[in-house]
């Protein structure tokens, strides 16, 4: 990469602040940055990255001066994100069948696919056009798989799940294994049979080994543009909204609905058979275990509104030094009593 500080801008619908010819050679992080980079900045990283190595910094529009070569745009983040996707090269990957895929009967291909060695795809299988399935994962039997979807190495797809359009499923994740679905008499689990499927809708992107469940009956529903982080679990009959983020670690049991825009992060989850309203957060290691409203930021276990859960902590905080004046008191308050 060799660009202008002229042509970054034009890419990015920004202004130069400095020589808008001068040239960059990489674009990296405030750390990394060196003398030919290009990075981003947004407070309160401003000041480091006036003093980092790099030859220029994408800053917001609403930044007056800048003691270096700067490109101010509306939203670095977004503006460092594009230039990542334009600028880095991207692997090329051969489009056909590897020699050593197998590929079952009445298997459906759309046009330049990628099968990648070892893998397997089971009978009635539908890949939809553009998609790249890497090495060792396996497809099962009607399965339908999206357009320009990802599909990275070893991954398992169970018989019959979906998986949408520009779906990326990161390395050893599992969709489609048995729900959790057990009936205990006399002392022993039977088995409930686990017949149902999952759907993955489009733009949604699944972490390394993290498992969604597929449903007792029915299906268990991931929204569009949904992401999901590495090691999370999604039970059974799960249905999540639109633009949701699961973060690490966490875990949601059978049955929960879940509105648009939810936020679990990281260690969280939730009881099942509840209903998750639109726009709601949860901080890490917070589990609800009854419905939540819309627009609801809660902590804690159980969750709890963010701010009640604050003032709590700020008191459990202070419990030593309420036990030790309690005793002072207790110990005063023996002495004033008459014998």
């Amino acid at each position: 990469m060799k660009k202008t500080l002229a042509e970054i801008a034009a890419l990015v619908n920004g202004t130069v602040i400095g020589d808008a010819d001068q040239e960059v050679t990489g674009i990296t992080n405030i750390e990394d940055a060196g003398p030919g980079d290009i990075t981003f900045a947004v407070p309160p990283h401003l000041d480091k990255a006036a003093k980092c190595a790099a030859a220029a910094v994408i800053i917001p529009d609403t930044m007056g001066d800048f003691p270096k070569a700067a490109i101010r745009v509306t939203n670095p983040r977004m503006a460092f994100t594009t230039l990542l996707a334009l600028l880095t090269p991207k692997p090329t990957i051969p489009v056909g069948i590897h020699p050593t895929a197998i590929l079952g009967t009445n298997v459906k291909l759309g046009t330049a696919v990628a099968i990648m060695a070892h893998t397997v795809i089971e009978d009635n299988a539908q890949i939809g056009n553009n998609t790249i399935i890497y090495s060792h994962t396996y497809i099962g039997r009607d399965v339908t798989v999206g357009d320009d979807t990802i599909i990275y190495p070893n991954v398992t797809v169970r018989e019959t799940c979906r998986i949408g359009n520009r779906v990326i499923v990161q390395s050893g994740a599992v969709i489609g294994s048995d729900g959790f679905g057990f009936v205990t008499v006399g002392g022993r689990h039977q088995k409930v049979p686990q017949v149902g499927n999952v759907i993955i809708e489009d733009d949604v992107e699944i972490g390394a080994n993290s498992c969604l469940d597929r449903a007792t009956t029915g299906s268990t529903i991931i929204g569009k543009g949904t992401k999901i982080d590495n090691l999370v679990h999604l039970a059974h009959n799960v249905v999540t909204g639109e633009n949701c983020f699961f973060v690490a670690l966490t875990g949601i049991a059978g049955s929960t609905k879940i509105g648009n825009n939810v936020t679990f992060a990281g260690q969280s989850g939730c009881n099942g058979h509840i209903t998750i309203g639109d726009n709601c957060v949860f901080a890490a290691r917070t589990a609800p275990i009854n419905d939540i409203p819309d627009n609801s930021f809660c902590a804690g276990f159980p969750a709890r509104p963010h701010q009640e859960w604050l003032r709590s902590e700020a008191v459990i905080g202070h419990l030593p030094e309420l036990v030790k004046k309690i005793r002072k008191l207790e110990q005063r308050l023996a002495q004033l009593e008459p014998k």
